[in-house]
């Protein structure tokens, strides 16, 4: 089988690498196609995939109307060389325009319910993979799984922690450090929504830094103002500083629900909701500010709490007793395709063969 597995984001580099680790092995062929957005070609060159890049992403909305142009010609001529039997994404509107045409399945994983995408490319994807707590309901090609899409490549049969991490850093064996994220908020979905102010930003990073080492991962790579705070490190070694970090405060959902997912007290602070944060609030491993009211006085709570990160590693293991391990589902689902589709739409599937 050939597939093409196209990413928008570094984040899904990591969500289809174990898959597509485990497909190559089974002696199937895998392309990643990719628009420049962070590090993705650093990722895919460090996991040694095969990829084709298509260039930068455009970040004005006349761009995005070229882009999309653009990049559906490009992903259209990419497939039509490599002939894919199948396309898989986390919900590329270039994937599925192309797998019409070519008349091949693309099948999409969705977390996010941002409906200006979804629109464009529902109607050319033949199954659409969701976790059970995306609060959407996206029709009779919707499956929904217990877990997050982050389970991916975060459950513990997949990763370790490193703790070689601290050398990197550049900090003494397990020092408390803080790692921030802030974001671009220049995507389409982004539009009217925020997260932390500059001026709450400076005074979170002065109030951390009293008490432990700060570390910024930022998606603004030519702003100054907090550079001495810039995380200097491999990205495929950021799972590891987010394991061993002692807190992680953020503008993204997907860096967040990661940090909790590996056991680290985590706060994300955004409009904008996180269903993976949402549900992860419930296990008491992140915690959700719509606004930044209380914050600063809430990270000073869970930092006094006694033996903290291994409450954090407790909690985090009660999660995963009620989560499926995704790679393994999504390796079933693909080489079984379409008859794996058929079984899970059934009423009564159950997802007990992919659970510890």
């Amino acid at each position: 089988m050939k597939i093409i597995i196209d990413i928008g984001h570094p984040a899904h580099v990591h969500l289809f690498k174990n898959m597509a680790w485990k497909l190559l092995q089974k002696g199937h062929d895998v392309l990643f196609t990719l628009r420049e957005k962070e590090f993705e070609i650093e990722l895919l060159r460090s996991y040694g995939f095969q990829y084709k890049s298509f260039g930068k992403k455009h970040n004005s909305l006349p761009g995005k109307f070229i882009g999309l142009l653009k990049f559906d010609y490009l992903e259209t001529i990419t497939a039509l060389k490599f002939k894919p039997d199948l396309f898989l994404s986390h919900g590329s509107i270039y994937a599925a325009h192309a797998s019409a045409i070519l008349r091949k399945p693309h099948i999409a994983l969705e977390d996010t319910g941002n409906m200006e995408q979804i629109v464009l490319y529902r109607p050319f994807t033949r199954a659409i993979i969701s976790p059970n707590i995306i609060g959407e309901e996206l029709g009779p090609k919707h499956i929904l799984y217990p877990g997050y899409h982050e389970l991916a490549y975060l459950h513990p049969r997949y990763f370790t922690p490193d703790t070689s991490i601290y050398s990197l850093l550049k900090i003494p064996d397990h020092s408390p450090f803080a790692i921030l994220r802030f974001i671009s908020w220049n995507a389409t979905h982004d539009i009217g929504k925020m997260g932390i102010s500059s001026k709450l930003k400076k005074e979170i990073i002065n109030h951390l830094s009293s008490r432990m080492k700060v570390f910024l991962s930022s998606e603004d790579q030519n702003s100054d103002e907090f550079s001495a705070y810039r995380i200097n490190i491999p990205p495929e070694r950021m799972h590891d500083a987010l394991s061993c970090a002692t807190l992680y405060i953020g503008e993204g959902t997907t860096m967040a629900a990661e940090a909790a997912i590996v056991g680290t007290p985590s706060f994300y602070v955004s409009n904008v909701r996180g269903q993976n944060c949402d549900d992860l609030e419930k296990y008491g491993l992140a915690f959700n500010f719509k606004n930044t009211d209380g914050l600063i006085s809430k990270i000073d709570q869970v930092l006094n709490l006694p033996d903290l990160k291994k409450e954090w590693r407790a909690r985090s293991e009660k999660m995963l007793k009620e989560k499926i391990d995704l790679t393994s589902f999504l390796c079933w689902f693909v080489e079984n395709y379409p008859e794996s589709f058929k079984i899970v739409r059934k009423d009564n599937y159950s997802y007990s063969e992919f659970m510890e």
